[in-house]
């Protein structure tokens, strides 16, 4: 099994929430949003990912039209 690359996944994280222990461990931030019905921030945009709004809904709203 691959090891975990924490520090270049910490580079390319865009989440702004600051006590979050997932960060830069994607398949745990992952399982953790979707368990939710959510992605996580790295889907987003960052002025969408700063409005806490992780959804479903909100991901297909904003790449619904996009090419």
């Amino acid at each position: 099994m691959a090891e975990c690359r924490v520090e270049k996944n910490l580079k390319r994280c865009n989440c702004s929430w600051e006590p979050c222990e997932r960060k830069g461990i994607c398949c745990e931030c992952l399982a953790y949003h979707w368990s939710h019905r959510e992605l996580p921030a790295c889907f987003f945009p960052d002025d969408i990912e700063k409005t806490y709004n992780r959804s479903l809904e909100k991901f297909i709203e904003i790449y619904r039209n996009k090419k």
